[in-house]
Parts: structure tokens; C-alpha cells; sequence
């Protein structure tokens, strides 16, 4: 669900990365995307094909694919629409109960206090329960959210309320690298959806999914700004980890420290990670 639930792309970066190993082909879309998006703000984009020029339309694409296993899947690219919102929600929610979808799971990921240091998290839900037994996935519920959501979040109501098993899995990433592209974030939703359909092991390897943590690690031995904030990010994520080992109850969302605001020197490395480095692959 793009742009609302998509830091460091990992939810786009996912879906396509399965698009490819399954080689998925295109199953449809919108016939008038327009009449949801606005086009000021998801802009079609200019490219060129076999030396023509074309355009692609923001549109909320279909694909589908055979899986490796005997599960096939149907892709989708959701967009956050700006007008028409329940008929677009009509809409999808149809589409998906005519293909008969066994379970519909959005992915994706938002930032969080969290070091780069460390595993990284993914909190998941399953019919709006804390979802257990899935290797990789942090079932803990934390204090209700309450708040601005999105509209979408219908979809997975409406087809939990048609008897589809409705999942979401959610990836937090360290709040002060804000990377565009973020492959370890990537590279821990694969293995977490490995560990629910079975993928293959190398569906999930990639080698940059390392290379930007590195460097981050790396800037650390000579910037105290940021190895004192990891430090402190480091002592609060083994706590809560501690703290859930050892109690069932509920614990409080934890908060950015309050001093996040880093140097300008500091921000410019950060911004350069995104940046690949020589020889990198995905």
C-alpha cells in the first residue's frame, strides 16, 4: 500500500522481487484510474521501450503467478486513492472475492525506534489478532493504536468479514536512516513470508541487504552522534525483547528518543547510503 505503510520501499521492493522469481504476469486494473488518483501527485511516469516512447498510467495493477508450492498468488499494487474511496474499496474487495483469494496479506513496513544493530522486527496480525507461530514475526501486541489511518485498512475488514482470512505484516525500520531503497528490510519480509508459503531460500538472499547497515556501522567508530543514539536504541530493544520473554502482558509502543535531530553531517551519510556502492547487486 503505497505511499502509507511503504518506508524504504519494502513492501514495493518484496512484491516485485516475488513478481520475478514467479515471473508474474499482468492481470488488470483500473479502467479509469483517474477517477481515484490524483495525477499531481501520483505522476505518470515517461519511459522508454525497444526505442518508443510511453507512458505509465498510476494505476492499482493486478498480477498473478503459480507459486513454487501449490499456493498461487494475485499481486497487487494498491495506491491510496484521493476521491471515491468506498467505491474503490467496492471495487478491489470484489475483485478479490470473484478470484476466490484464500487469504489476502498486505505488507509493508513503517519506522520505529529500533537500532540497525539488531534483528530486525516484524509485527504481524492475523483477523485483527496478534498473529503467533510464524518464525520471524513478533506476535506481541503493544498498547491499541489510536490515531490517523488509512481508508484501506477496509479491505482487510470487509474481507475478514466475508470469512478471508485477512493478514498483515509489518516491518520496523531504524526512524534515523530513512533509506529509500532498504534491502535488509526487504530481505526480512521475504524470510518471513518463506517461513509462512514455503519459499525457496534463495528468494530471500540478496547481497546489499547487509551493505547499507555496514556502512552505517561503519560511520559509527568515527561519529559519536550516531554511535551514542544507537547505543541507546540497542538498550531499549534488548529490554523489550527481555520484558517479552519473560510477560504476556502488554507494553507501551515505544517512542523515538528525543534527541533524533543529528547533525548535518551525520544526515548527509545517512542520505548517501542510498546511494549503491560498487559492485552492488540486488
Amino acid at each position: 500500500l503505497t505511499p502509507w505503510i511503504d518506508a524504504g520501499s519494502v513492501g514495493s521492493l518484496t512484491i516485485e522481487r516475488l513478481e520475478r522469481y514467479m515471473e508474474a504476469g499482468d492481470l488488470g486494473g483500473l479502467a479509469t484510474p483517474g477517477r481515484y488518483f490524483d495525477f499531481t501527485r501520483y505522476r505518470p511516469v515517461v519511459f522508454y521501450e525497444e526505442g518508443k516512447r510511453k507512458m505509465k498510467i498510476p494505476n492499482a495493477d493486478l498480477r498473478f503467478a503459480a507459486g513454487p508450492g501449490d499456493t498461487d498468488f494475485v499481486f497487487l499494487h494498491l495506491l491510496e486513492p484521493h476521491s471515491l474511496a468506498e467505491e474503490y474499496i467496492d471495487a478491489i474487495v470484489e475483485v478479490l472475492e470473484t478470484l476466490k483469494i484464500k487469504r489476502y496479506c498486505r505488507i509493508g513496513a513503517m519506522y520505529d525506534a529500533v537500532p540497525h544493530t539488531r534483528p530486525l522486527l516484524v509485527m504481524g496480525t492475523q483477523n485483527g489478532e496478534p498473529l503467533e507461530g510464524v518464525e520471524g514475526v513478533t506476535g506481541n501486541r503493544r498498547r491499541p493504536y489510536q490515531g490517523p489511518t488509512s481508508i484501506m485498512n477496509l479491505v482487510g475488514e470487509r474481507l475478514t468479514a466475508s470469512g478471508i482470512d485477512s493478514m498483515m505484516l509489518m516491518c520496523r525500520l531504524p526512524h534515523y536512516a530513512e533509506l529509500e531503497a532498504d534491502f535488509a528490510g526487504r530481505t526480512k519480509m521475504l524470510q518471513v513470508l518463506s517461513s509462512i508459503y514455503g519459499f525457496p531460500p534463495e528468494y530471500a538472499k540478496s547481497q546489499r541487504d547487509t551493505q547499507q547497515y555496514e556502512r552505517i556501522t561503519s560511520e559509527m567508530s568515527r561519529n559519536p552522534q550516531i554511535k551514542s543514539l544507537v547505543e541507546r536504541l540497542e538498550s531499549d530493544y534488548d529490554a523489550r525483547l527481555a520484558r517479552r520473554a519473560g510477560e504476556s502482558t502488554e507494553e507501551p509502543a515505544p517512542q523515538p528518543p528525543s534527541t533524533t535531530e543529528l547533525p548535518p553531517s551525520v544526515e548527509q551519510f545517512l542520505r548517501e547510503l542510498d546511494q549503491p556502492g560498487p559492485g552492488s547487486q540486488n
